[in-house]
């Protein structure tokens, strides 16, 4: 500790003055400052590259606990600690999430529609549960609404749709999207809280003639699509709450890039990932057996 930090003011200072004071000889300090760097230096200074590449491709958003995430998906061995340590004494930060909840007034249920999900969010395929909402992003020409259509099996947007009103419309839209990309029509649980757009009438035949099984939260509880709130809270961090939007035109495509090129292609990666390990556990189990 004390040779790094004589290290670190030897231009400043003079060594033999720091040696002094710090009681340490300089003989000893020449000679550690010759030392080939240990190996788990040189596994640091390799791994904080890698940090440093995905803290950049982030626009430094990403903290240490998704940069280990990211990392450990990419097969590269580390700790959240470990990453974490790194990028404190490189001065690396990601923008920490805002926990803020809030209650608002919600509409009543259509008859017959239940809670399907119970906060539930684990889906083991694809298509099986959906999960919807909308939000707001400000730009100097007015309000944008974004509505977003998820898939629970890894987190991917699969359907989207904005408007600089909020409507039905929007809500059906990005609906129609999502149903663009899916392969057959077995019934998909699509879950939503109680706003106007969800429990219209038009909407909840859109959804029964498509084999949707319409899914609402309870009053006023918006832990119970959390997952919809999560992803509006990344994509607020991570980039709308970090741009001044002019037009509605400008925050389309920002919110376009970060859906199709920052979001969607690191779930679908992370996804391609568990699939190979998945298979590659049962050609193991395969062979024991």
């Amino acid at each position: 500790m004390r040779f790094r930090m004589i290290d670190r003011c030897r231009d400043t200072y003079s060594v033999r003055m720091m040696c002094r004071h710090l009681k340490v000889s300089p003989s000893g300090y020449y000679e550690w400052r010759g030392r080939e760097p240990s190996e788990r230096a040189v596994e640091n200074r390799a791994l904080l590259t890698h940090i440093k590449k995905l803290h950049t491709d982030s626009d430094g958003v990403m903290g240490a606990p998704r940069i280990c995430e990211e990392l450990q998906y990419q097969g590269i061995p580390c700790g959240e600690n470990r990453v974490a340590r790194l990028m404190r004494i490189n001065k690396l930060q990601g923008i920490p999430q805002k926990h803020r909840w809030k209650k608002k007034d919600t509409g009543q249920r259509p008859a017959g529609i239940t809670n399907h999900l119970q906060r539930n969010f684990h889906a083991d395929e694809q298509n099986t549960k959906w999960v919807t909402d909308i939000t707001y992003i400000r730009t100097a020409e007015g309000w944008l609404y974004l509505c977003v259509v998820i898939d629970l099996h890894f987190g991917i947007v699969v359907g989207w749709s904005m408007s600089p009103r909020q409507t039905r419309d929007i809500v059906i839209q990005a609906v129609l999207m999502a149903l663009w990309q899916r392969a057959d029509r077995s019934p998909v649980i699509l879950h939503s809280d109680r706003g106007c757009q969800f429990t219209s009438d038009e909407y909840q035949r859109f959804l029964a003639g498509h084999n949707l099984v319409s899914s609402m939260s309870a009053v006023g509880s918006c832990a119970d699509n959390a997952a919809c709130e999560g992803f509006f809270g990344m994509l607020k961090r991570e980039r709308v709450n970090r741009r001044r939007y002019q037009t509605r035109t400008e925050a389309r495509a920002d919110v376009f890039d970060y859906i199709e090129r920052f979001h969607n292609p690191r779930r679908r990666r992370r996804l391609e990932v568990n699939k190979q390990k998945d298979l590659s556990l049962t050609n193991l189990s395969g062979e024991t057996g």
